[in-house]
């Protein structure tokens, strides 16, 4: 059991929390969003791929400004936002949608690999037997592309868990309620004898990140398996 102060531990559920939050959220937009990019010919397809690419060629500081800007309690969406009580600025929940934003095109760039990789004429097939649209969607290219998803969502994770430029520039890194794993690591860098504390939320870090990638790679090829029907 490695030994950590309590805070430490509370940056750790924090940090799953807003993990998990900001994949569940993303990942419906990111299938949506990839099978746009991968089947559809259509003007402005191009800027739309620019746009789903942006944070990650963007520096992390400055995707959080942006969200500053926009929902601080000034900003034209947090004006709107506060007075209801879903304010996001210097909140747990403005670190999911920091971390969301930021792992999205990890995401959705895993999955329009696999729904390209899906073979057309399997579709085709599924709609000369007289499935609609959506059915052969839903029964024929979501299945195919299952393990794709998985990929992207595993990634998604991965990049939630380890997100500190947007994450602290937005929310800050109050403890308990937005220090996540990775801004602890950087508060405990900045005192003397963080030292123990560090090494602590390091290694935790690094289990974390590669427990996710073992577990996608293990359910990855199951569910290959299955949606062939081995």
């Amino acid at each position: 059991m490695i030994e950590l102060p309590p805070e430490a531990w509370e940056a750790l559920r924090l940090s799953l929390k807003v993990s998990i939050v900001a994949t569940v959220l993303s990942l419906p937009v990111a299938i949506w969003v990839a099978h746009i990019l991968a089947r559809g010919r259509f003007r402005g397809r191009g800027l739309l791929d620019a746009l789903v690419h942006l944070p990650l060629v963007l520096p992390p500081v400055v995707t959080g400004y942006a969200l500053l800007l926009l929902f601080s309690r000034s900003g034209p969406l947090g004006a709107v936002l506060e007075p209801l009580g879903l304010g996001l600025a210097f909140r747990w929940t403005g670190a999911a949608l920091a971390a969301a934003i930021m792992g999205f095109p990890l995401i959705v760039r895993a999955i329009r690999l696999a729904f390209e990789a899906v073979d057309p004429k399997l579709e085709e097939a599924a709609a000369t037997l007289g499935a609609s649209p959506w059915r052969v969607w839903r029964t024929v290219t979501l299945p195919l592309a299952a393990p794709g998803v998985l990929a992207g969502a595993t990634l998604g994770f991965a990049k939630a868990f380890g997100e500190f430029g947007a994450t602290i520039t937005f929310v800050a890194s109050i403890p308990g309620e937005t220090r996540t794993l990775p801004s602890a690591i950087y508060a405990f860098l900045q005192v003397p004898d963080g030292g123990a504390g560090l090494r602590g939320l390091v290694a935790i870090a690094v289990v974390v990140a590669v427990g996710a990638v073992l577990v996608s790679n293990w359910l990855a090829p199951r569910i290959a398996a299955r949606v062939a029907g081995r």
